[in-house]
């Protein structure tokens, strides 16, 4: 078996919301399940990384969850900034469920055990906090990525979050601060494109690997994290 991760996958079935009118999109989703099932065996477990689905509710998303519960392999989601269809997990689940996406679950204040280690993760959020509400949600997307490492069962944890815990020239320290406590040795995350992609990480910081998993930025295919 093997872990992929990919994110930002920005789907549109079910809404008018197309990203091929972006440089480097064109096709983008035959070109995804193209790549996608050539690497990914039915055994096999891919992380979505935030922003699924541009949808706007589970009518919306209907579409897109079908694209990607018939790619092969076992898909576990975590939020986007993007992914307004989010909901309960109770409510979550009871979508899965009546669709029949049998294929899919949700990274939400929990953890995701494999065989020697633990799929730990949030969303994240922005640097900048200078807005209180800005402050109030980064205190809460903090608590939920604590949450998950706390509920891990392995030594190693690998962690996936949707924003960047750090760029070239900022940082969130709070973010930072729990990789450090618990000992992450690696981190990936999402979010950033095109220009923005320019101040991405990759590389080892303060003994955490960390690596920028965007769609666009893997031409579309699933990065592979580990064998197992």
């Amino acid at each position: 078996m093997s872990l992929f991760a990919i994110a930002d996958t920005h789907l549109s079935f079910g809404t008018d919301k197309p990203m091929d009118t972006f440089e480097g999109w064109q096709n983008y989703t035959e070109r995804l399940k193209k790549n996608w099932n050539s690497l990914v065996n039915q055994e096999d477990v891919v992380i979505i990384a935030g922003d699924i689905s541009w949808a706007m509710n589970f009518n919306e998303l209907r579409a897109d969850f079908d694209f990607i519960d018939k790619l092969n392999g076992k898909k576990i989601i975590l939020k986007g900034n993007h992914d307004y269809w989010w909901n309960t997990v109770k409510k979550m689940n009871a979508f899965l469920a009546e669709n029949h996406f049998n294929t899919i679950s949700f990274l939400y204040n929990n953890a995701v055990e494999f065989e020697g280690f633990s799929v730990c993760g949030s969303r994240g959020w922005l640097f900048d906090t200078n807005e209180s509400q800005d402050e109030k949600v980064l205190n809460r997307e903090v608590l939920r990525l604590k949450m998950s490492l706390d509920s891990a069962q392995s030594d190693e944890k690998i962690v996936f979050l949707h924003y960047p815990p750090i760029t070239a020239n900022e940082s969130c320290e709070e973010i930072l601060f729990l990789l450090k406590e618990y000992g992450i040795k690696k981190c990936y995350y999402g979010h950033l494109h095109g220009v923005a992609a320019r101040f991405s990480i990759d590389d080892k910081i303060d003994d955490i690997d960390f690596k920028l998993i965007s769609a666009d930025r893997l031409n579309f295919t699933p990065y592979l994290i580990k064998k197992f």
